[in-house]
């Protein structure tokens, strides 16, 4: 693939562009272990492209074939190219991330699923709609769990019931819990498979409470780091995504 090409699928802008950034001298090229390497000529072929870095205007990048990231998300954001009254968390990524080049017109990477604005914890990016419906989809069994603070205590008889299945009020649509768990009076662990519009405030809801603050905080086996801090996002390694493709991230 040339070097304009690479830039070009990496999102740092049109091939016109790309090839601008080469013959302009602010790009260099290195592959793991080895000395930053410069050159003005954007046709310049690689055949292998594991392991590729690049420095464009002096920002590190490397190379992927297709970007799968985490986001940790703060609240008072939307997760929506078109936010109505929040700013976008597309805003908290770099500008190639929301310009990657993507199959149907669309560019950039994709959130898999939605937190609401006030809801924060984990969530998944990705320009790979097959990862995307693998992880969207009900029937893969992904689970996904929340900590919930609820504004009255969680009663025995909720948690039953939020196991047992509850009736939405506005839509008579029956879900459940796949697992609660209860951490103290009004904080529990409840993990689902489905990813409902409002389903965990709903289901809150439907048992006589009300979520007073919600945290996303795993995705099939996938938890946030400690070091990694609201607003702040990083690539997943391929082990992460394979993990997340398997069996295994329905345990």
């Amino acid at each position: 693939m040339e070097l304009a090409d690479i830039l070009f699928s990496q999102g740092f802008g049109t091939r016109r562009v790309c090839y601008g950034l080469v013959q302009s001298g602010l790009v260099q090229w290195a592959f793991a272990g080895q000395n930053w390497q410069e050159t003005l000529d954007a046709s310049l072929w690689f055949d292998d492209l594991q392991g590729l870095q690049l420095q464009v205007q002096g920002q590190l990048w490397p190379y992927q074939e297709k970007a799968y990231l985490m986001l940790y998300k703060p609240a008072g954001y939307e997760c929506s190219q078109k936010p109505s009254a929040y700013p976008s968390i597309y805003t908290l990524l770099p500008g190639p991330l929301r310009q990657r080049p993507v199959k149907g017109g669309q560019t950039g990477v994709q959130a898999i699923g939605r937190l609401d604005q006030d809801t924060t914890g984990l969530l998944l990016l990705t320009d790979d709609g097959a990862f995307i419906h693998r992880l969207s989809s009900p029937k893969h069994m992904v689970p996904k769990v929340y900590e919930v603070h609820a504004c009255h205590e969680v009663t025995s008889k909720q948690i039953q019931a939020l196991l047992a299945g509850v009736v939405l009020h506005d839509s008579n649509e029956q879900v459940k819990a796949d697992a609660v768990e209860q951490h103290t009076p009004t904080h529990i662990s409840l993990t689902l498979h489905a990813g409902k519009y409002h389903q965990v405030k709903r289901m809150l809801a439907a048992v006589g409470n009300r979520v007073e603050t919600l945290h996303r905080s795993r995705i099939g086996s996938l938890t946030i780091p400690d070091d990694l801090k609201p607003g702040q996002w990083l690539w997943l390694t391929p082990d992460q995504v394979t993990a997340l493709y398997s069996k295994q991230a329905a345990t």
